[in-house]
């Protein structure tokens, strides 16, 4: 028995329709689930949710969760941190929960933002235009964009913390045993600890084989335990198909390190709930 509270339709830049994630959510014997669509942004971006789309949106959630009485369906977006733009404060009235994440870093001269996790192509172009190809003040302006939405305007969940890693194969910009980028990680950990929020172990990395651990990394998972942060585990999943991809060896790893127990959205609020690789012990 699993959840999981980060998935993308067809509203956004998802595959399937919300009532496929739900059958699936059966499939997989999940007790809640939680839709978290790509917040719309005010900018075109092919992969968010139109803002004409959102009342649409939240209206079929709660249709398919009245048509569920025996399945927790929550309502939630992903939403984008960009000073003075966009961010999870605008949203989260009408919502369950938020998470939070970044995928937009300051922008080309032209005004277009800096999508980090586009090709390689579009990073590399990123790295040259904004940052003078200087890889280190990029990925240290990614993590300062992610303390700033932490300190004011923080959502319920932070997704995919060190998502910039995706770029990074063969450490090609950096190691994650540089002090500098350690440094990095860990003031935002301490931050998100002092927070009181949820950190997202999401295993879409992996199954899409641009890593070959979760986001975050095993050794920043170590530093969350240390500091007794609530962990979710997602497969950010793009198709319902993958709603649970990844799950059993992800929950294996994180019982390895030490981690005793999943925070899952149940009864209208955040729970602490024990876990093992078959899923939640309840």
């Amino acid at each position: 028995m699993w959840s999981n509270f980060h998935s993308h339709s067809k509203y956004c830049d998802g595959k399937g329709e919300l009532g496929e994630y739900v059958s699936a959510a059966r499939k997989n014997k999940l007790f809640s689930v939680g839709f978290s669509s790509h917040a719309p942004v005010p900018f075109d971006c092919k992969w968010c949710m139109n803002a004409d789309k959102l009342h649409s949106y939240l209206q079929e959630i709660d249709q398919l969760s009245k048509l569920n009485p025996d399945l927790e369906i929550c309502k939630g977006l992903e939403v984008d941190f960009i000073p003075a733009r966009v961010s999870p404060f605008q949203f989260k009235d009408v919502l369950d929960y938020t998470i939070g994440s970044i995928h937009f870093v300051d922008q080309f001269p032209d005004g277009r933002p800096w999508e980090i996790d586009n090709t390689q192509a579009v990073f590399e172009d990123g790295l040259r235009e904004i940052f003078s190809s200087k890889a280190k003040d990029a990925i240290r302006r990614y993590f300062e964009l992610t303390r700033e939405m932490i300190y004011g305007a923080a959502p319920d969940i932070v997704g995919h913390i060190d998502k910039i890693k995706m770029q990074n194969i063969g450490e090609k910009y950096f190691s994650e045993n540089d002090a500098w980028y350690r440094d990095e990680v860990l003031r935002t950990v301490k931050l998100i600890a002092d927070a009181n929020l949820i950190i997202e172990v999401n295993t879409r990395g992996i199954y899409q084989k641009k890593t070959t651990v979760p986001y975050p990394s095993p050794w920043i998972l170590d530093k969350i335990l240390e500091k007794k942060i609530r962990i979710t585990m997602s497969s950010d999943a793009h198709h319902p198909d993958d709603i649970i991809n990844q799950f059993p060896q992800t929950a294996a790893l994180l019982g390895k390190l030490g981690f005793r127990h999943l925070a899952a959205f149940t009864d209208g609020a955040w729970k602490q709930i024990p876990f093992n690789e078959n899923g939640f012990l309840r």
